[in-house]
């Protein structure tokens, strides 16, 4: 039986996956929570009672602690953890972070049930899965000079929305939005977020 964390802040879509993956007769949702943070926190409790390592698949992006960094903290805790992460915003740069940082499976949340349960049982026996148009698209587009922060506000900004809404989308403080544009804006040479989310996007960015 392969033991299974679930992290989404997203409760109906968090729900309904737990109760797909659990119809597997090889997967069991031991635990599901709606942010980094709770994930690591029961995490660390399975370590320290002596439980077999289990499988984490992650929502890419939560308030607090994005998936990424949440997977790097269940690396901390257990040296060799075996992480997933599913996500709506599947840019080149957050691939090759994932990657990085050790996570052995990443796709869209498009993917079927039953494609992540094949994924989950790949990882689980020590492989890797990435999904094969990401894959794609992280060759083509090359490295990014921005941080996944500055990505997170200009995909907000392609619409032309207000610094506020950005920020409320992206969990942080209108001032520290405003930081996040103004430094992406600089690295790309424009003068305005809009033509700096327009840029990020040519170059396949965000």
């Amino acid at each position: 039986m392969i033991t299974l964390f679930l992290a989404d802040d997203e409760n109906l879509v968090r729900t309904a996956l737990a109760t797909m993956l659990d119809l597997e007769t090889d997967l069991e949702v031991v635990e599901h929570v709606s942010s980094g943070e709770e994930l690591v926190a029961a995490w660390r409790l399975r370590a320290d009672s002596g439980a077999p390592v289990a499988v984490a698949v992650i929502d890419l992006q939560m308030p607090g602690i994005d998936g990424i960094e949440t997977a790097i903290e269940l690396q901390r805790l257990t040296p060799g953890a075996v992480t997933v992460i599913v996500t709506s915003h599947g840019r080149p740069g957050y691939l090759k972070r994932a990657l990085a940082a050790g996570v052995r499976g990443f796709l869209p949340k498009t993917t079927s049930a039953a494609t992540l349960a094949e994924v989950i049982r790949t990882v689980h026996r020590g492989g890797r899965y990435v999904d094969p148009e990401l894959a794609a698209e992280a060759i083509s587009a090359g490295d990014t000079v921005l941080t996944p922060r500055e990505a997170d506000v200009l995909e907000y900004a392609i619409d032309g929305a207000p610094v506020e809404d950005i920020a409320r989308r992206a969990h942080l403080s209108p001032g520290t939005t405003r930081n996040y544009l103004s430094s992406a804006m600089a690295k790309l040479g424009v003068s305005n977020r809009y033509e700096a989310a327009v840029k990020a996007r040519e170059k396949g960015w965000i």
